[in-house]
């Protein structure tokens, strides 16, 4: 590891500045110019514990790729709340961040990063990821992961998720359970149409020998109006012989299946219990409140920049991929039998 006169020699400062820069010492005030060459010459020299990393998180320059899209619904509410986490964090840490909606424009620009974060279900093509891996290679995709051979990348643990959903209804005394969710999934350089909530719900129910024949809804986005859709598509092919158990994949399809509930006259939980996953706001103020699998989205965050620092430090050409756990927010929709 790299001594403080080391930096100091290569960053043109005196061991005293550097000193109290690495330190972050709340009395010690320098331009930003100065703070960067110590903490790029720093990082580039592999100084410091991770644990330094975290306190430090590289105040530099980063890029925020925001790959979302308006769907003007709660789908956009919830990389609204991850971009808001984002700002909020990287404010704390001093990090400055550029955001970049356009791909040419991000990677026009990459010499002025040291590394970016995504956000966002919208990849980029295989050719513009190869094209930024090539001018700006650290980076993290945070929700998806669009190219796990170039980058980064720390996503909730959607198998798990529903590993444990299935779990919790079943020892409830569950045992019709059906599934709500939207078409798309990205995994590597290919867009599956099978989502991976789906894909985890089918490999499940075949472990514990569940019935799936025509209990499973996937199609159209993770909007209200298509979870209400499914929902009345669901009610009516299944009228006298309702699932007992639904899982949805997303908050906003979940509101949209309780609209289509009350609509049918079924009641949630009593004719059918309805868990669901992203924990947003409105979960608390559905009739009945949802039960949800709550991601938490400053977790991601300070996984991805902590994750961003560690590459950066130690240039590293070995992509990392992260899951994080999440935990189910008991409300009225699903009461699991040990609560």
């Amino acid at each position: 590891m790299a001594t403080i006169r080391e930096i100091a020699k290569k960053a043109g400062f005196s061991q005293a500045t550097v000193s109290r820069v690495l330190n972050d010492d709340p009395t010690f005030t320098v331009k930003e110019t100065t703070r960067k060459k110590i903490l790029d010459a720093s990082l580039e020299m592999g100084y410091g514990t991770m644990s330094h990393l975290q306190r430090v998180v590289i105040p530099q320059n980063i890029a925020l790729l925001n790959d979302t899209f308006s769907d003007k619904g709660l789908q956009d509410a919830y990389f609204n709340e991850l971009r808001t986490s984002l700002y909020q964090r990287a404010n704390a840490e001093r990090m400055n961040l550029s955001e970049y909606y356009d791909a040419d424009a991000r990677i026009a620009d990459a010499d002025k990063y040291s590394g970016f974060i995504a956000i966002g279900p919208q990849p980029l093509t295989p050719d513009a990821l190869r094209r930024l891996h090539e001018v700006l290679p650290y980076g993290v995709f945070i929700d998806i992961n669009p190219a796990p051979n170039l980058f980064d990348s720390v996503q909730p643990d959607l198998e798990q998720m529903i590993m444990d959903a299935m779990d919790t209804l079943v020892s409830s005394g569950n045992r019709r359970i059906g599934f709500i969710g939207g078409s798309g999934s990205i995994m590597g350089k290919c867009e599956y149409p099978e989502d991976t909530r789906a894909f985890a719900f089918r490999n499940w129910a075949t472990r514990y020998g569940l019935e799936t024949e025509g209990l499973i809804f996937e199609e159209g986005p993770f909007t209200v109006e298509n979870g209400r859709a499914l929902g009345e598509e669901l009610i009516s092919a299944h009228a006298g012989n309702l699932p007992d158990g639904l899982i949805v994949a997303a908050d906003s399809l979940a509101v949209g299946v309780l609209q289509a509930c009350a609509a049918s006259g079924v009641l949630v939980p009593r004719d059918m219990r309805v868990v669901s996953i992203n924990n947003q706001e409105i979960a608390k103020y559905t009739s009945p409140a949802l039960s949800s699998y709550d991601i938490n989205k400053d977790e991601l965050v300070r996984a991805a920049m902590v994750t961003l620092a560690e590459a950066i430090s130690t240039r590293r050409t070995i992509n990392h991929h992260l899951r994080i756990s999440t935990e189910l927010v008991v409300r009225d929709s699903f009461i699991p039998a040990d609560k």
